[in-house]
C-alpha cells in the first residue's frame, strides 16, 4: 500500500491575502481563524488577508499567521474527508502545526507557543542567512568551518535540499562563508532576516523558549512526526518535547527528513498551508514522489479528488 505524509510549511510562504478563500468558502476554517485570533488576542486573520506586507514579514508576526492559516487549511482537509497521514512534518515552525495535526498539541497550546518562540527570534542578536544553491552540504560546511572564528561563527542552518541550503550566524562570518561559496561555484542569495536562525546564535533564546513549553502539556502522537532536529520519528509526548526544545538554535534537517520518509514507504507528500515551498523541495528531492497541495478551496478540492484515486494504507 501507498504510503502519504502531510507537510506544513514554515517562515518564508507568507503573503498578504493567504488563507481568506478558505475563510470565506470553509467553515472549518473560519471556525479556525476566529479561535486563533481569540486565543492569540489579536486579529491574526486581518493580517493575513490584509497584510501590509511589512507587517506580515516581521517574524514576531509571520510565524502566528502562518500558523493560522495553515491550521485553518488543516482543519478544511480534515472536514472534507481528507486521509489520515502515516506522517506528518513541518519545516521549522511548521512543526507545531505538524504536532497540532498529529494530536500533540492543542490549538490553545501551540498559539501561544509560536507567539512566544516568535517574540524570541525576533529580539535575538543581530545575525544574518544567505541561501547558498549548487554546492554540497558536505562542501559548504567546509566552508562555513573556514569562515568562521572563535568570535563570529556560520553554519549549514537548512538543509532544504541537497543543493539548496541555508547558512546563518554573524553577518561577517556569513559574508565571508558566501564569498567562499561562489568561489566555489555556488549561487549566494542574502535572506531578509535580521537573525541568525537555526544557528548557536538561538542558544539564549532556546533556553527561555525550554522554560516555555515546560508550562505545556504534550500529549503522544496519533502518528510519527519527523522533527527538525534529527530526521527521525517520534510519537513519545516526551522525546517531541526534548527535541522540539533543541530545534531553534539546531539545522533544520528537510532533506534529510523526506528521504527517511521516501525509506519509509512514502511516495504522496501533501503539503497544507500558504505556498508551495516544501512541495517543489520534495520534487527535487525525489522527482517521482507525488506532491499536492492544499492552500485555497479549488487546492483543497483537486487534492482531495486526487488523493481518492490513489489507495494510502
Amino acid at each position: 500500500m501507498r504510503k502519504m505524509a502531510c507537510i506544513f510549511p514554515g517562515q518564508g510562504s507568507q503573503s498578504a491575502g493567504m488563507g481568506k478563500d478558505l475563510y470565506e468558502n470553509e467553515p472549518a476554517a473560519q471556525s479556525v481563524f476566529d479561535d486563533i485570533d481569540r486565543v492569540a488576542g489579536r486579529s491574526l486573520t486581518r493580517l493575513c488577508f490584509e497584510g501590509p506586507d511589512d507587517e506580515l514579514k516581521r517574524t514576531v508576526n509571520t510565524q502566528p499567521a502562518i500558523l493560522a492559516v495553515s491550521l485553518a487549511a488543516w482543519q478544511a482537509y480534515r472536514e472534507q474527508g481528507g486521509p489520515e497521514p502515516d506522517y506528518v512534518a513541518g519545516h521549522s515552525l511548521g512543526e507545531f502545526t505538524a504536532l497540532v495535526a498529529a494530536g500533540v498539541l492543542s490549538l490553545t497550546a501551540a498559539v501561544p507557543l509560536v507567539l512566544k518562540r516568535a517574540q524570541l527570534m525576533e529580539e535575538c542578536p543581530a545575525g544574518a542567512m544567505s541561501a547558498v544553491i549548487g554546492l554540497s552540504p558536505e562542501i559548504l560546511q567546509g566552508l562555513c568551518t573556514e569562515a568562521s572564528s572563535a568570535s563570529e561563527i556560520v553554519v549549514v542552518a537548512n538543509f532544504n535540499t541537497r543543493e539548496q541550503l541555508v547558512v546563518s550566524g554573524s553577518p561577517p562570518a556569513v559574508e565571508r562563508a558566501g564569498a567562499l561559496a561562489r568561489s566555489s561555484g555556488g549561487k549566494v542569495i542574502p535572506l531578509p532576516v535580521g537573525g541568525a536562525f537555526h544557528s548557536p546564535l538561538m542558544e539564549a533564546a532556546a533556553r527561555s523558549f525550554a522554560q516555555e513549553l515546560s508550562r505545556f502539556e504534550f500529549s503522544p502522537a496519533r502518528m510519527p512526526v519527523v522533527q527538525n532536529y534529527d530526521a527521525l520519528p517520534a510519537t513519545s509526548a516526551e522525546t517531541i518535547k526534548g527535541k522540539l526544545a533543541s530545534q531553534m538554535p539546531s539545522s533544520v534537517r528537510w532533506c534529510e527528513s523526506v528521504e527517511f520518509m521516501l525509506g519509509q514507504g512514502v511516495d504522496t507528500f501533501v503539503e497544507i498551508g500558504p505556498g508551495k515551498a516544501l512541495a517543489g523541495m520534495v520534487k527535487k528531492i525525489d522527482r517521482s514522489a507525488r506532491v499536492y497541495n492544499v492552500y485555497d478551496q479549488e487546492s483543497l478540492k483537486s487534492t482531495l479528488a486526487a488523493l481518492g484515486e490513489v489507495p494510502v494504507s
